[in-house]
């Protein structure tokens, strides 16, 4: 695996973005013949070079643009990795509130076991010591 699917396509994302922007850069991104894996395998090469584990958005995409930049780098060798990549999910109101509703219900559900569990304790009886009776002045032996 050359890197997830979803980083593939963040990674073209923002390229493709760029090309829109910048002049000089579309017309190298456009006659590139680097592919999304070239420049996916260069990133992942360059980041295990330098033996760290995170990387901000923008170091990575500077990678990217640089070699698509410079096409006579080399790339390196294919690496078998897993790639995590941070996103945030936008959920649409109807999602929110089917969220909101199950855990509501998992609240409710966990404090009623919590009660019944409470309540289904069984108590403890103490066993009955055998008492002698008690002496008194009075009595004989």
């Amino acid at each position: 695996m050359k890197g997830s699917e979803h980083f593939k396509k963040i990674i073209k994302s923002y390229l493709d973005k760029r090309a829109q922007e910048d002049v000089l850069f579309r017309a190298k991104y456009e006659t590139a013949t680097r592919t999304i894996d070239d420049v996916v395998t260069f990133i992942l090469n360059q980041v295990k070079a330098s033996e760290c584990c995170g990387f901000s958005d923008d170091e990575i995409y500077s990678m990217a643009v640089h070699v698509i930049d410079e096409p006579t780098i080399e790339i390196g060798k294919p690496i078998n990795c897993n790639v995590v990549v941070n996103h945030h999910i936008e959920l649409t109101e109807k999602e929110k509130e089917e969220q909101k509703a199950l855990a509501l219900k998992r609240f409710q559900d966990e404090e009623l076991r919590k009660l019944q569990n409470r309540n289904s304790k069984p108590k403890v009886v103490k066993p009955q010591e055998n008492k002698q009776p008690e002496l008194s002045l009075f009595d004989e032996f």
